[in-house]
């Protein structure tokens, strides 16, 4: 099989070109991921889809195609939560002590990424050391994980080397491409109820759209910290998504007067590990932990999400979180 059907859809000219519908692209990554495809006309196929702009229908069948090369079944998560922003304008991944709120309620979190760009910035997966979330090697060990913790990390070129590799071709083109939405659309298990984070507003109702048409049941998707799922506790934050599969739109508001930029000089993920014991007194960190969960809570059905995360932040140090 070849790509150049497909490129030839797309770089026909204009008046002449067009998109792809959702079987085609479907047709093309299933291509792609068969390792059939000529890097040349990968590297097209991605390029001219960045200079026309992905269609929501597109991203749909290239994650149509991708969760059918990912064996997932032993896993199921209540919550999925991916993270791929590039970090360059982020600090800490306060959302990381975010999620591990969301395990303890009884969700459990199957986070999964891969973090570029992550000079004198504090790495998610250096966060997850920090926290003692597991970064799981394989795919039993996420697992059992899961299962014992609620929440786990799975590294992409764990997850799907291929789509992997597929995202590390920005250092070969020297530009992002569709890829790096498709894996945040990914839920490689398909959960019901997904978050996801971007750093362009644009991409929340693109996203939102192909999720509809993935059958996704709930989706919050925000402009977050540095393109994470992670809400920002001074600003008002629109939210953009799916509640029982139909279009949906809310809004957070702003919780504190205080205006301070997510990122810090040189962050330190002790830092993270610090705030959950209680050994570091920062309200503005805090306010992220609890507006962001309180977020992933309202995307999973929650009454009351913003008392429910507060409640949780107190009650962190049981055994149980009430």
């Amino acid at each position: 099989m070849s790509l150049a059907p497909y490129v030839r859809i797309l770089g026909r000219g204009p008046g002449r070109a067009r998109s792809l519908d959702q079987n085609e692209a479907r047709e093309a990554m299933e291509v792609i991921l068969s390792g059939n495809a000529a890097p040349e006309a990968i590297g097209a196929l991605l390029m001219l889809m960045r200079m026309k702009g992905e269609t929501a229908a597109e991203l749909a069948g290239f994650v149509q195609a991708a969760r059918s090369h990912i064996k997932l079944s032993s896993l199921s998560p209540a919550l999925d939560w991916p993270s791929y922003a590039a970090g360059r304008t982020r600090g800490l991944p306060w959302f990381l002590l975010s999620a591990k709120l969301v395990a303890q309620a009884g969700y459990p979190v199957l986070l999964h990424g891969w973090n570029s760009h992550q000079a004198n910035h504090a790495d998610v997966r250096d966060g997850c050391a920090a926290l003692g979330v597991q970064i799981a090697p394989d795919l039993s060990t996420a697992n059992k994980a899961l299962s014992c913790a609620g929440i786990t990390y799975l590294p992409l070129e764990v997850l799907s080397p291929p789509l992997f590799a597929l995202l590390q071709l920005r250092n070969s083109l020297g530009l992002r491409s569709c890829i790096n939405t498709v894996v945040r659309l990914l839920n490689p298990c398909a959960t019901d109820a997904s978050v996801q984070g971007v750093f362009h507003p644009v991409y929340r109702e693109i996203q939102a759209d192909a999720s509809a048409l993935l059958g996704q049941q709930s989706l919050s998707v925000i402009k977050g910290g540095g393109g994470e799922f992670e809400r920002h506790p001074s600003k008002d934050v629109a939210a953009f998504g799916l509640r029982d599969g139909t279009a949906w739109q809310g809004k957070a508001v702003a919780q504190l007067d205080e205006i301070r930029r997510l990122a810090s000089v040189e962050p330190d993920p002790s830092d993270l590990a610090a705030l959950w014991a209680g050994h570091l007194d920062d309200p503005f960190a805090q306010a992220v932990v609890e507006g962001t969960a309180a977020l992933a809570l309202d995307t999973l059905g929650v009454a009351h999400p913003d008392s429910r995360a507060r409640d949780l932040w107190t009650n962190r140090h049981r055994k149980k979180a009430a």
